[in-house]
């Protein structure tokens, strides 16, 4: 860069650093303080040390230690603070009854379309089970996390109200989460994500992991943003055959997003003989299943498994 090319006044300084959006990678790890990158004020001396950066498109550059300054946080995150703390005295459950679902995929393309998904990115994966029956497997938003625990930017975080979040402004794409999940319920978005053109204005909604990122992990959020409008998740509105409860559990209640019905969510559990996955390895999931007893929809092959057998 030449002296010709850098700023002159603060005005003109603080939309080059808008437009570059570099930030500390010490922010990364955890401090407090927000960097820029640059300290443009001429004559400034210079330590000799050099402090890796990384700036908003992923890119990492060096610069002198003594050309950082610190610099106010930004409204965008005063805004994530209220998507990491959620909404007091709830507490979050989801319960699939397997008897019901048919493999309709409705919540799956109601998921992909909230969340601009691409086609082959999954927040709700149906499982083809060998009994046969399907069965809908998101995130289990568990209350004792490993994809947490291992995160070392604090980019997934738990809620109080009971869903695992992610921020993408934080995520340095490490996998160390999908690594840990024994539920293998991330995704990492290693192309452009849908949508990148048309969101790329858009600001960040941590309920919502919308604009998606290049580099980043994604995951089922329980619908936090519409949780916040007290509206039902995307994929508990959009199945057809009233496979989802969802509901608070400090109310003991849950409603069926097909009927609206609401019921209470210990009898539910107790007379269907209700239970969590992998409940041995003491995650405390927080969606729990009804096995597929007296089944009211046909078993319906994938597509794999049609053109398997006429092999």
């Amino acid at each position: 860069m030449t002296q010709e090319e850098i700023p002159k006044n603060k005005d003109s300084r603080r939309s080059f650093l808008k437009k570059f959006g570099l930030i500390s990678a010490g922010f990364v790890a955890g401090s407090a303080a927000i960097f820029s990158a640059f300290n443009f004020e001429k004559g400034k001396e210079k330590s000799g040390k050099k402090t890796k950066l990384l700036t908003q498109d992923n890119k990492l550059v060096e610069v002198d230690t003594l050309s950082m300054e610190f610099i106010e946080k930004s409204p965008l995150d005063t805004n994530q603070e209220q998507g990491r703390e959620g909404l007091k005295g709830k507490k979050w459950v989801m319960v699939v009854d397997l008897a019901k679902c048919k493999n309709a995929r409705k919540c799956i393309a109601a998921c992909q379309h909230a969340h601009h998904l691409q086609p082959y990115q999954y927040h709700m994966a149906v499982l083809q089970k060998t009994s046969p029956y399907n069965m809908p497997k998101p995130c289990q938003h568990c209350d004792n996390p490993p994809c947490v625990s291992v995160c070392p930017v604090d980019a997934t975080f738990k809620r109080q109200d009971g869903p695992v979040l992610i921020d993408n402004e934080r995520c340095i794409g490490c996998r160390f989460c999908m690594a840990a999940c024994p539920y293998s319920a991330r995704v990492f978005n290693w192309f452009e994500p849908k949508n990148a053109e048309a969101d790329k204005n858009l600001a960040y909604n941590v309920e919502l992991n919308v604009p998606q990122k290049k580099g980043t992990i994604s995951k089922c959020l329980f619908s936090a943003d519409r949780l916040r409008e007290d509206k039902l998740p995307y994929c508990v509105s959009a199945c057809p055959n009233g496979v989802y409860y969802f509901g608070d559990e400090n109310e003991d209640a849950v409603t069926n997003g097909t009927t609206k019905e609401t019921a209470r969510l210990s009898e539910l559990l107790k007379d269907n003989a209700g239970y969590q996955l992998m409940e041995e390895l003491g995650t405390k999931p927080r969606v729990y299943y009804l096995p597929p007893k007296n089944r009211t929809m046909p078993f319906t092959p994938s597509v794999d498994e049609i053109e398997s057998s006429t092999v």
